[in-house]
């Protein structure tokens, strides 16, 4: 296996986890993970939101108490990495959310954070 390939095998299983930590362990969590730049792009009437305001959003800091993710993709080059995927998540006694999502880490001092990610309904 070649270089390339062992560090993306050795990145992505953490870089999964990381994503899956996002909806589940709440703001505080998702803010040490964050790049202090990043911007985060959800179904409307929420929208675009970037730096602090990305953990004020009521929608955005809740916590999931389950998701599922499927029909997964991942990709990195260099210091860049992606995660596209299907999230079935659900929490207190609002229906299951449904969407499509995106991520995209930094690799900044060997540390990945979260730079952007955006979810579009598919309800």
């Amino acid at each position: 296996m070649d270089q390339d390939l062992q560090t993306a095998a050795k990145i992505e299983p953490a870089l999964w986890d990381m994503e899956e930590r996002f909806w589940t362990e709440g703001a505080d969590s998702a803010r040490h993970m964050t790049a202090k730049n990043a911007v985060f792009v959800f179904p409307y009437p929420t929208g675009i939101l970037s730096g602090t305001k990305i953990f004020r959003e009521a929608d955005v800091a809740q916590r999931w108490r389950s998701i599922q993710m499927t029909e997964t993709y991942f990709a990195v080059e260099g210091d860049i990495a992606v995660l596209a995927y299907r999230v079935s998540a659900e929490r207190g006694d609002t229906p299951i959310y449904e969407a499509l999502c995106t991520s995209t880490y930094l690799r900044d001092n060997d540390i990945w954070l979260r730079l952007a990610h955006q979810q579009t309904s598919v309800r």
